[in-house]
């Protein structure tokens, strides 16, 4: 009895899986993850560790002997009842509200100005700009240099015009008045510059249509450009709130905190008690970890309102 042979040709075979497209996704991750580990592991050592032991410090009453003693809550009900605290954020809440609307509008200005074809356009951008690139040493170091009380070249300028003396250091108005004034004069920069980058997206149609409508240079500024920028606006409304709620060099060679503490904010007040004579490592670090909550929620606004900006135009 003969056996059924099977046609050669209905043998179907399995085509072999090429190994080459996932090795080659394996390669791809594993040059990914060789880019992002170095960054990964400084975020990991100088953000997250110490935000964690920040935090738990905050539960803790340590000195700068002994050791230390678990405490629980009790760092945090001292907060809420120390007057000093409430006048450190109030402080920063003024200084806040002092600084991020006038530098955001002063850098509009400035960006709508300079957009535009003007004698010596690339010179005014660069001394505008020049500040961003100082360090916040130098820039707190101009600041004593314009307002020092004895040799300061503001009281230098009134003394000229007969106009006296002014206590820019001594006066807590005066010295909080020159916290904002150097703050200022090193945000305008970052923000002209922010918007410069943004007036190049908006279609210069909708300027020729507005104009073509009898629209003027003042209603085509508030009804094209100023809706275009919406976005950009409060990209750096919160994080101008955000770097003023973390002020801390200017105010504190400028002023230190004074006089007594009418310029003191949140993060040199952090520092005071953390660093200084009272060694309160745990109630300095209560002190960081509130700020933190309050910057944590600044950026969720921040996320919040730019996404209803975008689906909004």
């Amino acid at each position: 009895m003969a056996l059924a042979t099977r046609p050669v040709d209905a043998v179907v075979r399995e085509p072999r899986r090429s190994r080459g497209p996932r090795r080659r996704r394996w390669a791809e991750l594993a040059t990914g993850y060789a880019f992002v580990t170095p960054n990964l592991v400084l975020l990991v050592l100088f953000l997250f560790i110490p935000l964690g032991w920040a935090f738990v410090l905050s539960f803790q009453k340590v000195g700068s002997f002994g050791p230390a003693s678990w405490v629980g809550l009790d760092n945090y009900r001292q907060l809420v009842t120390d007057p000093v605290f409430w006048r450190t954020l109030l402080n920063t809440a003024v200084f806040t509200v002092a600084t991020v609307p006038t530098s955001v509008a002063i850098g509009l200005g400035l960006a709508v100005l300079l957009d535009k074809a003007m004698p010596a356009r690339g010179l005014f951008r660069t001394v505008i700009v020049l500040p961003i690139v100082i360090s916040g040493l130098v820039t707190s170091l101009i600041g004593l240099l314009m307002f020092g009380e004895g040799v300061g070249i503001a009281n230098g300028v009134l003394r000229s015009l007969g106009l006296g003396t002014a206590p820019w250091q001594t006066n807590g108005a005066l010295a909080m008045t020159s916290l904002v004034l150097m703050t200022l004069w090193t945000r305008v920069g970052f923000a002209m510059v922010v918007y410069l980058a943004a007036l190049q997206d908006v279609p210069r149609d909708l300027y020729e249509a507005a104009a073509l409508d009898g629209a003027g240079p003042w209603r085509q500024f508030t009804d094209v450009t100023v809706p275009s920028l919406r976005a950009t606006t409060l990209f750096l409304l919160v994080v101008n709130v955000i770097w003023s709620f973390q002020i801390f060099d200017v105010v504190y060679i400028m002023t230190n905190g004074g006089p007594g503490y009418d310029t003191s904010m949140l993060v040199t007040y952090a520092y005071d008690r953390g660093f200084g004579a009272s060694h309160l490592f745990g109630y300095g670090s209560t002190i960081g970890v509130v700020l933190f909550v309050l910057t944590l929620l600044l950026t969720v606004v921040q996320l919040r309102l730019r996404r209803d900006a975008e689906e909004a135009l």
